[in-house]
């Protein structure tokens, strides 16, 4: 199991590390308190080398030892991997998540240092809690290269943006936003023909031949007239058009590039996915690699999660519960959590909507009772979580049928 929930003896030697970019902070105790006092050593050779000198020193007359780290974005990887090469077996993870409960259950929730922190994660492994390291080695290359998409993804949204505002200085009026006429989609032929053009003829208007000439793709003559038509009609282009399309060009180049990269990074994802135990999410009506692969790589390994309703609240959708003696109180979502893995989640709960009959009834149900549209995905995100996780547990793919009679026979 992913948590061993074991209490350690007291002779234990447990060594908590919180990681920095440049220094990792570390506290060396046993059952007793601290053996030595706290120390910051630099994440390299020297660092790990002064660890294990300490370690050495303190370990020889002590049965075990648990190694203590917080998962903290990418800083602990190095730490991380080269402690469990010398010690298999040794090294526990932890969310940063679970750290900051720790620090609560201790009285310092509202105060975050580095020694907080590492008596956070001693507290934490003396309970016998955490995640092995060779549990999380399995994902730890997909969760990479997910997150490397998301970042180029971003990046190609700002770099669209850029290319529209660029593409309206030279051609006013001719790349329109959304409720002012036709859209230009950049990403499409038409977009890429229109760009081409703009920057071959510095932004004066093409003929529909050098439109379709200049597109990487099916463009109808009639969509290529209609932009033609558009781009007559706008006012011509500034004095200084020549410069401005020579750095439309730059940027135009740099989008591609990008394109490809996104698209090179996704057949990878689709490699690194598929030994896994997210592949069955692609069974789901609408969620293909992509959107399987983003949430398995912040879920995997299920057991983290003892049932359904834990994997929701760690995506941060569930709402804020207050209880006390008769009051209950629920308030707005928690936001608790990753914000790509409750991204996620509501891309599968999108594409389900769209996708599966089941889910697309359950949509217009919670319209037909006054919800928003973002209210009724976070409402659909619920029974996806519930779904995502049997899908997971059992490794069956995803039945319609059986799915709507078992919604059925309890009353859903």
């Amino acid at each position: 199991m992913s948590l061993l929930q074991v209490a350690l003896e007291p002779s234990t030697l447990v060594v908590a590390v919180d990681p920095g970019k440049v220094m990792n902070r570390v506290w060396v105790s046993d059952g007793s308190g601290l053996l030595v006092d706290p120390v910051s050593l630099p994440v390299s050779r020297d660092g790990i080398a002064s660890l294990e000198e300490m370690i050495g020193c303190l370990a020889c007359d002590r049965p075990s030892m648990v190694i203590a780290i917080e998962a903290t974005g990418s800083l602990h990887r190095a730490w991380a991997g080269e402690l469990e090469r010398r010690h298999p077996g040794g090294v526990r993870m932890f969310a940063p998540s679970e750290t900051k409960a720790a620090r609560i259950q201790l009285g310092s929730g509202r105060f975050k240092s580095d020694d907080r922190d590492c008596a956070a994660l001693t507290y934490l492994a003396r309970q016998g809690a955490g995640r092995l390291v060779l549990e999380e080695r399995g994902v730890e290359t997909l969760r990479a290269a997910v997150r490397h998409r998301r970042s180029l993804v971003a990046d190609r949204k700002v770099m669209q943006q850029r290319l529209h505002d660029q593409l309206n200085a030279l051609c006013p009026g001719l790349s329109a936003p959304a409720g002012h006429g036709r859209g230009l989609a950049i990403e499409q032929p038409s977009g890429q023909a229109v760009l081409a053009c703009a920057v071959a003829f510095a932004g004066r208007a093409p003929t529909v031949r050098s439109l379709q000439a200049r597109a990487p793709g099916r463009f109808a003559t009639a969509d290529a007239r209609y932009w033609a038509d558009r781009w007559r009609a706008c006012l011509p282009p500034p004095h200084d058009a020549e410069p401005r399309a020579a750095r439309l060009a730059g940027d135009l180049a740099r989008y591609r590039a990008l394109r490809d990269d996104i698209t090179v990074l996704e057949d990878d994802i689709a490699g690194l996915l598929a030994p896994t135990d997210g592949q069955i999410l692609t069974t789901l009506p609408g969620v293909a690699v992509v959107r399987a692969a983003a949430f398995a790589a912040h879920s995997l390994p299920i057991d983290r999660f003892p049932d359904a309703d834990h994997l929701y609240s760690a995506t941060g959708l569930a709402p804020a519960l207050y209880q006390s003696a008769t009051l209950h109180r629920r308030g707005r979502i928690s936001r608790q959590g990753l914000a790509e893995h409750r991204d996620a989640l509501m891309g599968i709960a999108w594409g389900l909507s769209l996708f599966s009959p089941s889910f697309t009834q359950r949509d217009r149900d919670y319209r037909a009772r006054g919800m928003a549209p973002i209210q009724a995905r976070v409402a659909l995100a619920r029974h996806a979580c519930r779904l995502a996780y049997r899908l997971l547990k059992t490794q069956q793919p995803f039945d319609e049928e059986a799915y709507r009679q078992g919604r059925h026979s309890r009353g859903r």
